[in-house]
């Protein structure tokens, strides 16, 4: 099932439920997901979808740290329950040792010398770390893993 499909699912449950603020970050997920087909004027993937559930993520992850820096506490813990909300739909989590082994097996894979490779080492974690892991730590991480190879 995709994650749209999941989404209408949920999305329905909620409205059963009588969950307003459950339900009103489902279907603002869904409508980002529509609206991305209606852009690219494509049916996205799974694995798009769930770049599109990521991105709401970190969207909302970046407005609860300026909440936070307002010290509007009541906005951010409102942020915080939407990205709880949304995190359900994303696959569990990689440990950090489970991401090292991806990096370790990325570099040898694309024969990486240095960090000069660093693109298509990413470009070859992405799809497999996506939703999975945050991107940017990854990327610090293979940066680290590259300069030792110099």
């Amino acid at each position: 099932m995709t994650v749209k499909e999941t989404l209408k699912t949920a999305t329905i449950s909620a409205m059963k439920a009588g969950e307003k603020s459950r339900l009103l970050v489902l279907r603002t997920a869904s409508a980002a997901i529509k609206q991305c087909e209606i852009d690219t004027q494509t049916t996205l993937s799974s694995d798009e979808q769930l770049a599109v559930i990521a991105q709401l993520i970190k969207q909302r992850k970046d407005s609860e740290a300026q909440f936070r820096q307002a010290n509007r506490l009541d906005l951010a813990e409102k942020e915080q329950a939407e990205i709880a909300v949304l995190t359900e739909f994303l696959p569990a989590p990689l440990s950090e040792a489970e991401i090292h082994v991806l990096i370790d097996a990325a570099i040898e894979q694309t024969a990486a010398t240095g960090v000069g490779d660093m693109r298509q080492v990413m470009d070859l974690l992405k799809p497999k770390l996506l939703g999975r892991a945050d991107l940017g730590q990854v990327s610090q991480w293979v940066k680290l893993h590259l300069s030792r190879l110099t």
